[in-house]
């Protein structure tokens, strides 16, 4: 007890000592004020043509090993069902309130109700929507919402079909999180491209942190 006592009242002492040094102890309107004051030069709107921007995204995700393939708004049913014949998939999890239309005959939904990571474990893949994407970065961003599901769903199996709409597509980082405070409280995703890392002989392994492969549907 003695102990703890001690280490406490040292630990509070060296905090002081900081808040002295940097003027006390700093309240809400000061950094406010010291936020606002950041001078920000960095590109903060889109600069490309809207075809660019979708180009863009296209480039940078093939670039992370990832597919692409664009589609009509009537035509993502018929895409999914090609790109899951293509990758070999018939067992599929789907967040709840993803978009029936999106679902083709012949492959076998499962809606994600709580699964433990086990069972996710044995579906082929997962299928699911974005919130939105950044083409400079070729990112897509997932949120905890209806069509998106929570993070487990999206990182445990091995394969991720993502359908993105064209106009969910901003240019920049800086309109993505301009974009995102709406629904900032939410648990947010970025993907971009399947996961990857590599060790210090920079030996690249697929899959430590997430689905070794990732498709993407832009749709519109």
């Amino acid at each position: 007890m003695a102990t703890d006592v001690v280490t406490n009242s040292a630990r509070a002492e060296v905090l002081r000592r900081i808040h002295e040094a940097k003027g006390g102890v700093a309240d809400a309107e000061m950094v406010r004020a010291g936020w606002n004051s950041i001078e920000r030069r960095y590109r903060r709107k889109a600069t490309l043509p809207r075809e660019a921007v979708l180009e863009l995204l296209e480039d940078r995700l093939l670039d992370y090993d990832a597919r692409v393939v664009r589609a009509g708004n009537s035509k993502v049913a018929v895409t999914v069902a090609r790109m899951l014949l293509e990758r070999r998939v018939r067992r599929m999890v789907v967040p709840a309130g993803v978009t029936p239309e999106w679902l083709p005959g012949g492959i076998e939904f499962v809606v994600d109700e709580g699964l433990a990571a086990t069972e996710l474990d044995r579906v082929d893949g997962v299928l699911t929507g974005a919130t939105l994407a950044i083409a400079e970065t070729g990112t897509v961003v997932l949120q905890n919402t209806a069509g998106q599901g929570r993070r487990a769903v999206t990182l445990v199996p091995d394969y991720h079909l993502c359908v993105v709409r064209a106009g969910d597509v901003v240019e920049t980082v800086s309109e993505a999180m301009e974009r995102l405070q709406a629904t900032a409280g939410l648990a947010t995703t970025f993907v971009s491209g399947p996961s990857a890392t590599a060790d210090i002989e920079m030996t690249r392994i697929k899959g430590v942190h997430g689905p070794r492969f990732l498709d993407v549907i832009l749709v519109g």
